[in-house]
């Protein structure tokens, strides 16, 4: 397993991690993103290709969802 990353007090996750968290598979990730539906990666490091979310927004983007389906 790799180590967490975080920057400052914030935990970055990486793409599967993402499809395990909210339970859907990655090309429907990037097709709602793509649709403005869902959090856009950002680049880890400038000019790298790693990219990642703020576990933060995955949580509140998770909190919303349950709430417009209630």
């Amino acid at each position: 397993m790799k180590p967490e990353t975080r920057i400052g007090p914030h935990r970055v996750l990486r793409q599967p991690q993402i499809s395990s968290k909210v339970g859907i598979r990655r090309s429907t990730i990037y097709d709602l993103i793509a649709r403005g539906l869902f959090p856009k990666p950002f680049e880890i490091v400038p000019g790298g290709r790693a990219k990642g979310w703020l576990e933060a927004d995955i949580d509140e983007w998770l909190a919303k969802r349950k709430a417009d389906s209630a």
